[in-house]
């Protein structure tokens, strides 16, 4: 007698003729419903409605009941004792993590426990084991969220983790490892005369290796790179090329060792290398001459971060220097990307490449009726006292340099030591300067002019000009 009888067995139910189905027996057949339940209620009866099983559940709750008080009073002595000892950044965020999830890896190491005494007594505990592949996908996800702060880092922990702890729980996931490991491609024979292939599984292995030792190379690269900083010994531009090194050099060291993770002979690589090559040769080699020319403009010292450049018609200071390009801050406010190689290939003027001494000029004329071109030198280098940005050594100098069509014409030569907080500001007010010099001592500044001598002209039109001239 199944568990269903008793609600079916006294009711009475209209006789119908054999031809006879109503439309819902056509989609849906009370014995096939019957059986899906009585196999699920026994499953139940066989699974869970035991003594075993409750005992195992029972241990699981008391597991997380226990660490639920352990928790708190754990995360307060670890954010007392060890938050405050911890270095801001990463390390700082580390512990901060561990006291949040304190409560579950307790939790996770005494159903460890509690699973190994279970099998030592010689019981079932694949209720236990579940809950420790559950708590395990738990505290995977929740460090990546807190260490990693990377909302890319944090699905890929969730949309990976969470499957393969579901796959574990319904003990799915070794015969799905066993399929993976047998989809595979022959990789030849090495050295030894061992065949080797490359399964599925492999690539799934080597990409969470990569993934996991990338981040670790970006955590100790970046850490590196601040420490770097920090050392005034070195030179600004030796310090960006030790960093672009690292960060080239860690993540190349992150692929070859997770190659190596997998058992993938580093020598079957040489087909992919020759390929590489081609590549670089024939699509890659603009990215690729921008890396060499940052690393050229690095180590000669070309330009350094801090240094005020002009590239072309964009005027700004350094910022940083990267892999592809060097990013260029103008007056605006803007960043401009130059390509590394356009410095190579096109020049570029380095205002402060030694020192920031900067000479600048500003050329002006003056009027042919001017009698005292002396006391005209004299008045736009005292001009110039009143402006704070321009350097008294080297001392200013105004040089009289032609006689053009329609001026005396200066050059008055002034140095500045600050050419990052501009060039054409300062070159404005030494033009305002010397104009109110002018006005002041009664200057006059020129502007062109023509004389017109007409060698012949018609009666009507010389009529004219004396009716002008009249007026």
């Amino acid at each position: 007698m199944s568990f269903l009888t008793p609600f079916v067995q006294d009711q009475t139910i209209p006789t119908r003729s054999e031809n006879e189905t109503s439309a819902f027996e056509a989609l849906f057949s009370l014995n096939d419903i019957r059986a899906q339940l009585e196999a699920i209620w026994l499953w139940i009866d066989a699974n869970i409605i035991n003594v075993y099983v409750l005992i195992e559940l029972g241990f699981v709750l008391a597991v997380f009941v226990a660490a639920g008080f352990f928790a708190p009073w754990l995360r307060k002595r670890i954010d007392k004792y060890l938050t405050p000892k911890a270095p801001v950044g990463f390390p700082r965020r580390a512990i901060h993590a561990l006291a949040v999830i304190a409560g579950p890896i307790a939790a996770w190491i005494i159903l460890n426990i509690v699973s190994f005494g279970f099998s030592v007594a010689g019981q079932s505990h694949a209720w236990i084991n579940a809950a420790i592949s559950l708590t395990l996908a738990w505290i995977v996800i929740r460090l990546v969220t807190l260490v990693i702060r990377s909302k890319f880092w944090s699905q890929l922990a969730f949309f990976t983790v969470w499957p393969l702890a579901a796959l574990d729980v319904f003990g799915v996931l070794n015969d799905l490892i066993a399929y993976l490991d047998s989809a595979s491609i022959s990789l030849g024979i090495d050295a030894n005369g061992i065949p080797r292939d490359l399964s599925a599984f492999d690539v799934v292995r080597a990409v969470l290796a990569f993934a996991v030792l990338f981040w670790i190379a970006s955590v100790v690269s970046g850490f590196l790179a601040r420490r770097i900083d920090e050392i005034d010994d070195l030179t600004p531009s030796l310090r960006t090329l030790i960093i672009k090194v690292l960060n080239v050099l860690f993540p190349v060291l992150a692929f070859f060792f997770a190659l190596q993770f997998i058992g993938v002979n580093l020598a079957a690589l040489a087909v992919f290398s020759g390929a590489l090559g081609l590549g670089v040769g024939l699509g890659l080699q603009s990215s690729v001459s921008n890396l060499i020319a940052g690393f050229t403009l690095i180590a000669d010292k070309s330009i350094k971060p801090g240094d005020v450049v002009t590239v072309g018609d964009t005027f700004g200071w350094v910022t940083t220097m990267g892999a592809r390009s060097v990013a260029i801050r103008t007056r605006d406010g803007t960043e401009h990307l130059v390509p590394n190689d356009k410095f190579i290939q096109n020049g570029v003027i380095n205002w402060s490449h030694a020192d920031k001494v900067v000479r600048l000029h500003a050329p002006f004329g003056v009027s042919y009726a001017t009698k005292d071109l002396r006391k005209v030198r004299e008045i736009c280098i005292a001009a110039l006292e009143g402006i704070s940005r321009v350097a008294t050594n080297p001392t200013p100098q105004c040089n009289l340099m032609e006689y053009g069509d329609n001026s005396i014409n200066f050059d008055l030569r002034f140095w500045i030591t600050d050419p990052e907080n501009g060039i054409a500001n300062i070159r404005s007010d030494v033009y305002f300067a010397i104009h109110d010099a002018f006005i002041e001592n009664g200057i006059e500044i020129p502007f062109p002019q023509r004389d017109l001598h007409l060698r012949s002209i018609s009666p009507d039109v010389a009529e004219a000009f004396k009716g002008l001239s009249a007026d």
